[in-house]
């Protein structure tokens, strides 16, 4: 495949990003992302190296005709795009410019949890630069990963302020021919409320409760971006729900998308899709085929009730949400996210057969149960709570040993719907509700809705140390549901 430098600028117009080197060119044998729809630079690692200087920072930012301060990697809403490959090392020179404590979380890295690499425990003030620095293994999985603030009780502020940024790990699942062959674009998902200042206080216990959402919806920081496809063509999306709290049920009109890959890496098929259900922190890697009439067509966020209003008035009466969105306050008819685009025709493109083979996991020699649900802490009051208990700085909650297989039984009691997020070490999906599942994917978040369960099997492998689990709607992590999970080698 021929290859070409690209350096994607979006039309915002805010500052320039603070890197150490410009993007480079991977030799021909390597994808590249090629997208003219991005809000953010693409960098490159280069000879087996991705160094840069990166800084978190309020920022005029211009959204659809309105400018709003929000929070920004160099500038830029979402951040750079990362693109490494397994192997490499990663050295960024990260200063917070913010006027609270922050650190970086690489979601969906398989990477050590502690000292200068994915540790959330880290804690960086105003005003102080941290260098991160780590490797990625050799047999890394490609993958579709996203960074972004991680310091309990500042996370859901400051994602919603708009820090977030996409990392691609290129691999095997790239250098498929008919993956090759599509044209490769990235929707990075965001909402925002542009009328709250972004270093303003946390909004009403109300709005933290269901989680907080904001009105406009953006996809790689704009409204409604267009997206070329020729006929006979093939669009690769990469996809991130970067949101805090907002659920995202994607259509394209008149268009099934064929799911490629999960959170954690390739399926070992296509799998066709009407719609996709993205929950806070899950992506996904889908094929569209430019196989209709040649036009416009939308890409939709279906309607999706996430539960919720039963707990808010029961607990705080209606008057005392004044004003705020509760989950069942979204919008009850599709909203128009983005627009496919026919443009030119090209030799039909045909999907691939099979993809990467998903390796099945031993069986496990533990088996341990997570329930979801909230409840009243003395001296803290209403919190969020994994087995009854609230997230505590210090207490290591479960314990695991390395080389080992444990399956999780992870149920949600609660009135709310619970995107469940792991770091450090990928999982699949064994059953739900009982059920067995029709394929084996990986994944680092699973949905659990309210009333049901899931049964997730994980191997945790190379790493020793402390890292967390929690709840993906960012509110209710740092409202206590987390916990801390210590990997003994």
């Amino acid at each position: 495949m021929k290859r070409r430098r690209f350096l994607a600028l979006g039309s915002s117009g805010i500052g320039a990003i603070f890197l150490s080197q410009c993007a480079t060119v991977r030799p021909q044998s390597q994808p590249q992302l090629q997208s003219s729809r991005l809000a953010s630079e693409t960098y490159f690692s280069r000879d087996g190296l991705l160094e840069l200087d990166l800084d978190a920072r309020a920022q005029a930012v211009s959204i659809d005709g309105q400018t709003a301060e929000l929070l920004s990697y160099g500038g830029r809403v979402p951040g750079p795009v990362l693109e490494v490959l397994p192997g490499d090392t990663v050295r960024i020179r990260f200063t917070n410019r913010l006027a609270a404590p922050t650190n970086l979380h690489y979601h969906g890295l398989h990477v050590s949890p502690e000292g200068q690499a994915d540790n959330p425990f880290l804690e960086i003030p105003p005003n102080e630069q941290f260098t991160y620095e780590f490797r990625l293994p050799d047999d890394h999985h490609s993958v579709t990963a996203y960074y972004h603030p991680h310091l309990h009780g500042y996370v859901a502020q400051q994602i919603f302020g708009g820090l977030g940024g996409m990392m691609i790990v290129r691999g095997a699942l790239d250098e498929i021919p008919e993956i090759q062959a599509a044209q490769e674009e990235i929707l990075f998902l965001k909402d925002f409320d542009l009328s709250r200042a972004v270093n303003a206080p946390d909004p009403y216990f109300g709005v933290q409760m269901p989680g907080r959402e904001g009105s406009l919806l953006t996809v790689n920081g704009q409204v409604n971006p267009s997206f070329t496809i020729s006929s006979g063509g093939l669009l690769r999306f990469r996809i991130v729900n970067a949101s805090t709290s907002r659920f995202y049920r994607l259509a394209f009109e008149n268009h099934p998308m064929h799911l490629i890959a999960t959170d954690g890496g390739a399926i070992a098929q296509p799998v066709e899709l009407q719609e996709l259900l993205l929950s806070p922190g899950e992506r996904a890697e889908v094929l569209v085929q430019g196989n209709q009439e040649p036009g416009q067509y939308r890409l939709l966020n279906l309607p999706y009730q996430r539960g919720g209003m039963g707990m808010m008035g029961g607990m705080m009466g209606s008057g005392s949400m004044r004003g705020s969105r509760s989950p069942q306050q979204n919008e009850t008819t599709p909203q128009h996210l983005a627009t496919l685009t026919y443009s030119g025709q090209v030799e039909a493109l045909t999907l691939p057969q099979q993809l990467l083979p998903v390796e099945d996991l031993p069986e496990s020699q533990t088996v341990r149960q997570f329930t979801l649900n909230h409840g009243m802490v003395p001296g803290r009051g209403m919190t969020f709570l994994i087995n009854g208990q609230s997230f505590e700085h210090g207490q290591v909650d479960t314990s695991v040993r390395l080389n080992t297989v444990e399956d999780w039984d992870v149920v949600n009691t609660g009135v709310m719907d619970h995107p469940f997020h792991l770091h450090t070490n990928r999982f699949q999906v064994i059953s739900r509700n009982g059920q067995t599942v029709p394929y084996r994917a990986w994944k680092d978040t699973i949905l659990i809705p309210t009333g049901e369960s899931a049964r997730i099997r994980v191997a945790f492998k190379d790493f020793p140390g402390k890292t967390v689990y929690h709840c993906h709607i960012l509110d209710h992590e740092d409202l206590g549901m987390m916990g801390v999970i210590e990997m003994q080698a």
